[in-house]
């Protein structure tokens, strides 16, 4: 599996604002109000993987510290390494990639809608409150990327670990 490139998630997060801003200036009329909870959940989606990858992070750590101490097994030790399930870290790989496009996807379709609203903020009354709900949402979507690409970054095998074999006791 590759990781994600930055430069796709650029690409389409631009690509998508300005459909957005194409769409929003056409319909805005239309269009319900934004409120300032719709990007809540990418926020709470964002801050679900960040304490995913900071706890993978500590437990593959642990594991890998465990490793390198030969004579040591974890009944020796203070606090026992808890083993990580392979699989668990190769979907939590494909959960961050679907949600730094995800983060992207929703970073972009906010621009656009912040690149409309923002300059109306003085003549629309409901442009006030759309650009709240506009920055919270890039705010929220950008955060979601971050942590899906620091997930992402959690997961990956070390250079020259994947020949290594576990010290006696410990369980990849």
């Amino acid at each position: 599996m590759s990781p994600v490139r930055r430069r796709d998630l650029a690409v389409l997060a631009a690509g998508l604002a300005v459909a957005a801003w194409l769409l929003v200036r056409t319909l805005y009329g239309d269009l319900p109000a934004l409120d300032w909870w719709l990007p809540v959940p990418l926020a709470v989606l964002a801050l679900a993987e960040a304490l995913g990858a900071r706890t993978l992070k500590t437990r593959l750590d642990a594991l890998r510290e465990a490793r390198t101490r030969p004579g040591t097994t974890p009944a020796a030790r203070d606090t026992p390494v808890r083993p990580v399930e392979p699989m668990l870290v190769a979907r939590l790989a494909v959960l961050a990639q679907a949600s730094a496009y995800v983060g992207a996807v929703f970073a972009g379709v906010w621009a656009g809608v912040l690149l409309h609203v923002a300059p109306e903020v003085g003549r629309l009354q409901a442009a006030g409150g759309d650009t709240l709900a506009a920055v919270l949402g890039i705010v929220s979507s950008g955060a979601l990327v971050v942590a899906a690409l620091w997930l992402e970054s959690v997961c990956r095998v070390p250079p020259g670990s994947a020949d290594d074999d576990p010290a006696p006791g410990v369980s990849a």
